[in-house]
């Protein structure tokens, strides 16, 4: 049966603490620090309601879906919500050319038609510590970066060692350039069931074209179940496993939401450098970004003229085509908004201030005067072998799937060779080979991979200097002028790594001479060798770097001590705060803080796979037949929060100040790309899907009500009062945001 809980409809006024917005990924066991603020601005919950070990926290309700996203419990019955795009992979994985759940959907209108998804799991945090001390310990007796870092990783090991036999899942963190770490106890659950989709055409509307984009009219939500063991403990999949009963799920607020309303984001944001010096952005801009962008443009024309060539490609290669072309278009962004907002030089002039500081200052000059020297000459040496160690890694390592799979095979090759090596040890290594080989195949076209080895490897020996090539790569390159293809087509034709049925007559007699004199494995080997040689010629300069940036942001903190500093992220739980927004990306342009299913139909391009409509949701739209999620006859699709997330936060529940649950966090808008170095509060948006488009989708659209009754639905918004009196942005605030 629905559970609906009412309360009194009020309108409330804006302040100007609403009006913040609030840079920071902070730690959700030391949100005490934040909570006046957070109160000022609307919160109404209490530190403990937040985090609490002991008791049932919101905490509980987010949780780390797949090995990249967040997700987030919305029912006492393990009923899971994240982005499409994060289940997206699942939802490849579980599709067939007779069922494809990407261009139809799926929706299980009762538990026994939920799908397994093998490999798939959710972690949720039990607890974190502080184990700075204990990570610590022992490192004032060594005398170099290296060897600090040494005993560091041997403490963590030590640790990690010790949790193991307990059969305790953790990890360990460093945090604040490896000045603190922090260790996270997790609960893993292996039993995760597909539960429901909208079509790509819903959940991925605009789709490349529209990432990163405001305004923005995706509905990017799909919903699994978490189920454990009869018993309540995370369990392999079994069918007689129960859904999970979680210690916390969100209740879900369908009263909207208005500009300056209060809310906050939990995640696992996964990657951020806001404390790169300007040497770091400098070699970003010049050379990094760019070269990333180029070689992915590459990969993604070559995918695309084979899935345009044929649908079931199209399907096998999907995944693998948007993970791609994510961050291609990320960082063609990043580069133009680091240019534009002159990071470089707002970083320049913080470490100008950090000289300043520490000239007069001996003991700080005596504990971080080298920092910024140690920065400068680890660049100047990392900065020679830079393009190399972006191709190694996105035009071989990613590049063409043959060579990384003939990597696979290295330690069968080294067991195979060792006399001493036991039968029993090589037929477990032959069958975990085997098992994996129709899994690997399976989203696999040959030709698409023959274009792209022929293409990577052309690119490699045009960019790369050629002291940092391989020897084999030079020699084919002088051999055939520069054109890789008659050599890819010698190692599809003859590669025992090319397909299946070559692996599998592999595997029923393996040799370690085979694979040894394998076109693919000589390839594979020769690149590993040369790239390791490079990074022994930059160890030392990889280890001045560290001990540079760990002295700079322990000077930073001690220049600044009232200030309140968070981490980088680092794919831990962390909380940030804001208000709903709208934004001035340039002058003379306003973009909404919402949008409607109007715009939906605007897009609609019936020759554009990206922009096709369902049927079903034209005549919702024309009917208005929007049940309890509409308001005054509109639907509003998506909305926009000033919060600070990046890449990991997708799937994040967007939460109001009294802890329910009012959208999903989905993506960042263009024009702050450069955010994950330096947040910029005048423009920096974060892109969420109104939880009311959401449950429009799986109860009007899909007609899964079965869902909807799981859920606690709050129809109506609390009667608050505004924490501070609400006061007139000033035309000054106006100019800098047009700027």
């Amino acid at each position: 049966m629905r559970k609906l809980l009412v309360v009194f409809l009020v309108f409330v006024l804006g302040s100007s603490a609403s009006l913040k917005a609030d840079e920071g990924m902070w730690l959700p066991m030391l949100i005490e620090k934040n909570i006046v603020e957070m109160h000022e601005m609307g919160l109404k919950l209490s530190p403990k309601d937040i985090y609490n070990v002991n008791q049932a926290s919101l905490k509980d309700a987010i949780v780390i879906f797949g090995r990249g996203c967040t997700g987030e419990l919305i029912s006492p019955e393990g009923l899971l919500l994240t982005n499409h795009h994060c289940g997206y992979g699942s939802i490849q994985k579980l599709s067939t050319d007779a069922h494809n759940y990407l261009d139809d959907g799926f929706w299980a209108m009762s538990k026994e038609e939920e799908l397994p998804v093998k490999g798939l799991t959710v972690r949720s945090l039990v607890e974190m510590k502080d184990v700075t001390k204990l990570m610590m310990g022992g490192t004032s007796e060594v005398k170099t970066e290296a060897d600090r870092q040494a005993r560091i990783q041997g403490n963590i090991d030590k640790k990690m060692a010790d949790l193991k036999k307990k059969g305790i899942h953790a990890v360990i963190e460093s945090f604040f350039g490896a000045n603190e770490y922090y260790m996270f106890i997790y609960e893993v659950y292996n039993d995760v069931r597909l539960v429901g989709a909208p079509p790509e055409s819903i959940g991925k509307y605009g789709a490349d074209t529209d990432n990163w984009m405001w305004p923005r009219h995706t509905g990017d939500f799909s919903m699994f179940r978490v189920y454990t063991g009869p018993d309540g403990k995370p369990a392999a999949y079994s069918e007689e496993n129960i859904p999970m009963k979680p210690k916390h799920f969100l209740p879900i607020s369908i009263a909207g939401v208005e500009k300056d309303d209060f809310s906050m984001i939990m995640g696992y944001p996964g990657s951020t450098d806001r404390y790169l010096s300007s040497y770091g952005v400098d070699l970003a801009v010049r050379e990094s970004n760019m070269t990333i962008v180029k070689i992915r443009e590459e990969k993604l024309r070559i995918m695309k003229e084979g899935m345009d060539a044929d649908e079931s490609v199209r399907l096998k290669y999907a995944s693998k085509y948007a993970r791609t072309a994510n961050y291609w278009k990320y960082f063609i962004g990043q580069t133009k908004g680091l240019k534009r907002l002159k990071v470089k030089e707002k970083k320049q002039a913080e470490e100008e201030a950090f000289r300043k500081w520490l000239k007069p200052n001996k003991p700080a000059r005596d504990k971080y005067g080298t920092a910024l020297t140690h920065i400068e000459n680890a660049y100047e040496v990392l900065g020679a072998y830079n393009l190399a160690k972006w191709y190694n890694r996105e035009a071989v390592l990613r590049g063409s799937e043959i060579l990384g799979y003939a990597g696979r095979f290295t330690r069968l090759m080294d067991s195979l060779n060792e006399k001493n090596t036991k039968d029993a040890s090589i037929d477990a290594m032959v069958a975990k080979l085997q098992k994996g080989v129709d899994a690997h195949f399976k989203d696999y076209n040959q030709s698409i991979d023959r274009n792209l080895l022929a293409s990577m490897l052309a690119m490699f020996h045009e960019a790369v200097p050629l002291d940092q090539q391989p020897a084999f790569l030079l020699e084919l390159a002088n051999k055939n002028n520069g054109d890789f293809n008659e050599y890819a087509d010698m190692v599809f034709d003859k590669s025992i790594f090319r397909d299946a049925a070559s692996i599998n007559a592999f595997l029923e007699n393996p040799s370690a001479k085979k694979i040894s004199k394998d076109h693919a494995f000589k390839a594979y080997t020769a690149f590993i060798k040369k790239y390791k040689s490079l990074n022994a010629n930059t160890k030392d300069a990889t280890a001045e770097l560290k001990l540079g940036n760990r002295l700079y942001i322990a000077g930073l903190r001690d220049m600044n001590k009232d200030k309140n500093y968070y981490p980088d992220a680092n794919f831990t739980m962390r909380l940030t705060y804001g208000t709903t927004q709208d934004y001035y990306p340039s002058d003379a342009v306003h973009y909404n803080y919402y949008t409607t299913m109007k715009g939906i139909m605007q897009k609609e391009d019936p020759n554009n796979w990206e922009f096709q409509v369902p049927a079903k949701l034209k005549e919702l739209y024309e009917a208005k037949d929007f049940g309890p999620y509409g308001e005054d006859g509109v639907m509003k699709v998506c909305f926009l929060t000033n919060h600070d997330i990046t890449g990991g936060n997708s799937g994040s529940p967007v939460i109001n100040g009294h802890g329910e649950l009012v959208g999903l966090a989905f993506d960042g808008n263009w024009e702050a790309m450069s955010g994950d170095i330096a947040f910029e509060p005048n423009i920096q948006r974060t892109i969420n899907v109104d939880i009311r488009y959401v449950l429009f989708i799986v109860d009007k659209f899909a007609g899964a009500t079965n869902l909807i009754d799981e859920m606690t639905i709050v129809t109506e918004k609390h009667k608050d009062k505004p924490a501070v009196e609400k006061k007139e942005v000033s035309t000054e605030i106006e100019v800098e945001v047009e700027q």
